[in-house]
């Protein structure tokens, strides 16, 4: 039976917490469970990914229980910042990286680039989540390409969302900056009299000063009523905000992938998104081409307000895009296909 150890940060499993890398490392832990491997997981307490000594000495107790010559497939979250840790046991374990956001991309802040680096040069291979992905950490770090591999998140078969004729948007992710909800809130603003409202699922408690403050500017701009931020949802209750949305807004400032366009894919959903990272790639094309929605520049308001303004007033473009998310939604791969290609890294790596 093949084995692996799968080293994350503790709370992959927190509903409170939902998030891509998250639901990412569930999803290969259970798909490689279920294809025969012997899983043992390792959920590591810590400030990830600014780690202070307690973290890393978390760490290092869990790393070096791991017995010699294991295969070890490490979060990136948790791996990138202590190459002090890591390199060392690279001599007696088969590391590999999965790097959901590359650290070093566009910082040099505290040495995070070298630390990244020192880390991935080390690993046995390393996976990420994008094509966009894998070139930045070529381009950052020199690594041998062979050494580089690319698991797209899979998605999981859904039902066509019913959704209303045009005005009800979506947005699902965690309240902080780097996603970009005061750009959303600065282009709802602009809207004028359009007729829409806008749901925003995702956890309030990871910047809540951040959180407080939009929901000050919600009800100082006059959208009290029309945005609406829910908090974090899992399970039916996401599932009927899916269910009810007519188009995903996604106004990241930075993204790997963006795993909720898929999942809006899935659903026939429409995207309006920040043109970044890896998003293009999941957004992809309809058969005949046609993007499932519209990209942006990232934080643009005005930008932003355009694409939305398009999207609610032309209903041609409403069914050209509708027409173009459910073609999209056929060529969307599944879980096991993402599982596949991480276990056939591991199985490289044990060699």
């Amino acid at each position: 039976m093949n084995a692996v150890h799968v080293v994350v940060p503790e709370g992959i499993d927190d509903p409170s917490r939902p998030s891509g890398g998250n639901s990412f490392d569930r999803r290969v832990c259970q798909g490689l469970v279920a294809a025969g491997w012997s899983v043992h997981v390792h959920a590591v307490p810590g400030s990830w990914p600014r780690p202070d000594a307690a973290s890393r000495a978390a760490l290092a107790g869990a790393v070096g229980r791991i017995p010699d010559g294991a295969v070890v497939l490490i979060d990136g979250l948790v791996a990138s910042p202590a190459p002090e840790v890591l390199v060392p046991e690279a001599a007696r374990l088969r590391l590999v990286a999965l790097v959901h956001m590359p650290l070093g991309g566009g910082t040099t802040e505290n040495g995070a680039r070298e630390r990244e680096g020192a880390v991935l040069w080390a690993a046995a291979s390393v996976v990420t989540t994008s094509g966009w992905a894998r070139r930045l950490l070529l381009e950052l770090y020199s690594l041998p390409g062979d050494r580089v591999r690319v698991a797209e998140p899979g998605v999981d078969a859904a039902d066509l969302a019913s959704g209303t004729t045009a005005g009800a948007l979506l947005s699902v992710a965690a309240v902080i900056p780097g996603k970009g909800h005061d750009v959303l809130l600065d282009a709802l603003s602009m809207l004028g009299d359009s007729r829409w409202h806008c749901l925003c699922v995702g956890s309030l408690e990871r910047d809540p000063a951040f959180a407080e403050g939009l929901r000050r500017r919600v009800i100082d701009g006059g959208m009290d009523g029309r945005v609406r931020f829910s908090g974090p949802q899992t399970g039916a209750d996401l599932e009927r905000s899916y269910d009810s949305a007519d188009l995903l807004v996604v106004p990241s400032r930075a993204e790997t992938y963006g795993m909720v366009v898929t999942e809006a894919l899935a659903r026939g959903l429409p995207v309006v998104a920040a043109d970044v990272g890896g998003v293009p790639e999941a957004l992809g094309h309809g058969a005949d081409g046609t993007r499932p929605g519209l990209l942006v520049p990232p934080a643009d308001p005005a930008a932003l307000r355009d694409a939305l303004r398009l999207w609610l007033d032309d209903a041609d473009l409403r069914r050209r895009l509708r027409r173009a998310a459910r073609e999209r939604r056929a060529s969307l791969s599944p879980w096991s296909t993402t599982t596949g290609v991480v276990a056939d890294v591991l199985v490289g790596a044990a060699r």
